[in-house]
């Protein structure tokens, strides 16, 4: 005999995914991939373990989603400090908002990307290999950004935009090194702003 349905199918979720992940993001943030453990992610967010593995997936999947929100949100500088104008106002913007991302009073310091890199044993090699090409890809972005200048005569034509854009994104991830060990903002700026008086001249 058929059984009909009287009731709605499934059960509504009864938390806000929006601020569960924007939770998690701080779990991770603040511990690292490795250091965040499940009991830690589920406690932050506000729901049981069955919850977390039916909204976002394993702990993998679920970190995915929030080195997404981490690169639309608190590393959305890099976006806008492509769209410069010049070549070292691309460097400036972006070293400036490292350091101001990595010290805020009301997030953990450091970089999540850069925290979550730190220590992750084999068993995390898909996050290892996912860091990879998340920093890879900020570099290459970089790099296009830079080439364009040297196109245009923002740098010198036998600037290297490459070189340049490992040495911008290898300083700003030693930018967050230094803030997660406690470095405070305004030294880290002057050491910034120290790195960018080696800029080429036009």
């Amino acid at each position: 005999m058929e059984r009909k349905q009287t009731g709605p199918i499934g059960r509504p979720r009864g938390f806000d995914t929006d601020e569960a992940l924007e939770r998690a993001m701080l779990v991770f943030w603040r511990h690292g991939y490795e250091g965040a453990s499940t009991a830690n992610l589920t406690t932050a967010m506000g729901i049981s373990t069955t919850s977390m593995y039916a909204a976002f997936g394993n702990k993998e999947k679920l970190f995915r989603k929030v080195l997404e929100r981490y690169t639309e949100g608190p590393s959305a500088y890099m976006a806008r400090a492509l769209k410069e104008p010049t070549a070292l106002g691309t460097a400036t913007a972006i070293l400036a908002g490292t350091v101001r991302t990595t010290t805020r009073p009301a997030n953990p310091h450091g970089c999540l990307g850069v925290q979550s890199a730190l220590t992750v044993s084999d068993a995390g090699e898909e996050v290892r290999d996912l860091l990879v090409a998340w920093r890879n890809d900020g570099h290459s972005c970089l790099r296009e950004r830079f080439q364009r200048a040297v196109d245009e005569g923002d740098l010198p034509a036998d600037a290297d935009p490459g070189l340049l854009a490992r040495y911008i994104t290898t300083f700003g991830y030693g930018i967050a090194v230094q803030a997660a060990s406690g470095v405070g903002r305004d030294e880290l700026q002057e050491m910034a702003d120290a790195a960018l008086r080696n800029w080429p001249p036009l």
